[in-house]
């Protein structure tokens, strides 16, 4: 069940969550970051990212069919980050197509999971809008590849604080769910 890998793993939602909007605070609050250092960061950023989705995919792999497209994602990130410090040099253009092929698909991968934990728990919506805000945001990265440096830097800030927010949302419903299901336990066992 989904839902119980999750409640189980609360805190690593909440962990990318943080992790996520004190990267958007970084970008915004230096928005004249030189791109190396943007390109780094944001390398760091998906490795821990994708370390932090493989562990919780895996962890939960024998309660949850669709646990591959959690690691799917999770390894996605961890690939991505390290190709991003393998080729730091990388142009600001490419640098751009990684991040948006990263949110498209990890958008999409938390939509469908989103949809998948509608039946398990309640406030599954949060996941759902920070996938599709990934989404959009890749859509807009594609769609206007010649945006400066500086605007995709702000880009990438608003970006990563949305759907950090979200995620620590969902993280804290979730641990909610937890707390419901072990209360249930207990009021099961005491009846």
């Amino acid at each position: 069940m989904l839902a119980k890998l999750l409640s189980r793993t609360w805190w690593m939602l909440l962990l990318r969550g943080v992790v996520s909007i004190l990267f958007g605070i970084v970008a915004l609050r230096t928005p004249g970051i030189t791109l190396a250092t943007l390109v780094l960061f944001f390398g760091a950023y998906v490795l821990v990212e994708g370390v932090f989705g493989s562990v919780q995919a895996i962890s939960g792999r024998s309660e949850n069919e669709h646990w591959v497209a959690m690691l799917f994602s999770g390894l996605l990130g961890i690939l991505l980050g390290v190709l991003t410090f393998m080729a730091p040099g990388v142009t600001a253009l490419v640098l751009l197509f990684y991040i948006a092929i990263w949110a498209l698909l990890t958008g999409v991968l938390e939509m469908v999971l989103a949809v998948r934990l509608r039946k398990e728990i309640h406030g599954e919506f949060w996941l759902f809008l920070a996938g599709l805000f990934s989404v959009l945001f890749g859509v807009l990265l594609v769609s206007r590849p010649g945006a400066g440096a500086l605007a995709v830097i702000l880009y990438i800030g608003i970006w990563a604080i949305v759907t950090g927010v979200f995620t620590t949302v969902l993280a804290f419903r979730v641990r909610g769910f937890a707390k419901q299901l072990q209360s249930t336990g207990v009021a099961g066992r005491a009846g």
